[in-house]
């Protein structure tokens, strides 16, 4: 059930539009496709209304621009990234990037559907009626497992290097971030890369940020500016910084895809390696004198 109702366009603004996606999806489903020069073509065309090639000679510092081989992204400067994988989504993601830029893709109508064509090339799985909203950044894009019917709003930062998994249904609001690596407190280069669940039903409300290695069961909700350093059982609503459950859904208890209390918490991928072992515990709590108690 939605709350949503159907809405509808000039009919043959739509056509023209269903007829653009349609060969984009076609020219990415070919293995014989350049991706590299399909972007910059496919942004050409969009954001300047020109052949790549006429824009390379009446603008080319734009023109440059839109060929993903002259840019750079700041996974490429990660260890951890793999080179041959992030290389065959990087023209992709910045087609992604800069059409959420334009018109087209601030346009529900052909943003959406450009989003869900293109998340099919990007993730590692993408099940039925994904819906993404426009500003919607990822790490690597190539460690995101998504089941059927996800909803990501507006400007959601998405940090998949270590992997995340949305699993059906569930909802991620604006200015969202959720995280899959950590840094050590006292070494920065020491990275420690965990896989963040966030299970079926479950929402992630406006402004929340999830930490790395966090588990979010099936049917809970992490509330409007909560921290998620840890995990939420199956109907548990968190709130606060750290986040706590401070209530329960009142729901019967149902077979679970993702019930933190039984998932699986192992101690994640060094991604460096001049760190290689487990990080320690680096930290202690403030004496009273510190405190300004003593």
């Amino acid at each position: 059930m939605t709350w949503l109702k159907p809405v509808g366009i000039d009919e043959n603004a739509q056509e023209a539009f269903s007829d653009f996606l349609g060969q984009l999806e076609t020219r990415l489903a070919d293995p014989a496709t350049d991706r590299y020069r399909l972007v910059r073509d496919v942004l050409a065309e969009v954001m300047y209304g020109r052949e790549y090639a006429q824009l390379l000679v009446d603008a080319p510092m734009a023109a440059l621009n839109l060929d993903a081989r002259n840019v750079t992204f700041e996974a490429e400067y990660y260890m951890a990234t793999d080179e041959a994988k992030f290389g065959a989504v990087k023209p992709l993601l910045w087609l992604w990037k800069n059409l959420d830029l334009t018109p087209f893709g601030q346009n529900p109508v052909t943003g959406i559907p450009m989003r869900r064509i293109l998340a099919g090339h990007i993730f590692r799985r993408v099940g039925r009626n994904f819906k993404c909203w426009q500003n919607v950044e990822f790490s690597v894009g190539y460690n995101m497992d998504v089941g059927d019917d996800v909803v990501i709003h507006r400007h959601v930062l998405l940090d998949d290097i270590g992997g995340i998994e949305l699993h059906d249904g569930a909802s991620v609001s604006d200015y969202v971030n959720i995280y899959s690596h950590t840094h050590s407190v006292l070494d920065g280069p020491d990275v420690t890369l965990r896989k963040t669940v966030i299970g079926r039903g479950a929402r992630v409300t406006y402004h929340a940020t999830i930490l790395a290695g966090s588990v979010v069961s099936d049917d809970a909700m992490l509330a409007t500016h909560a921290l998620l350093r840890g995990d939420i059982p199956p109907h548990g609503i968190a709130m606060g910084i750290p986040a706590k459950v401070t209530r329960y859904k009142l729901r019967s208890e149902q077979e679970y895809g993702v019930d933190a209390r039984t998932h699986p918490h192992g101690p994640g991928r060094k991604a460096n390696p001049s760190f290689p072992e487990p990080t320690p515990n680096q930290t202690r709590k403030p004496t009273l004198e510190e405190m300004g108690e003593g």
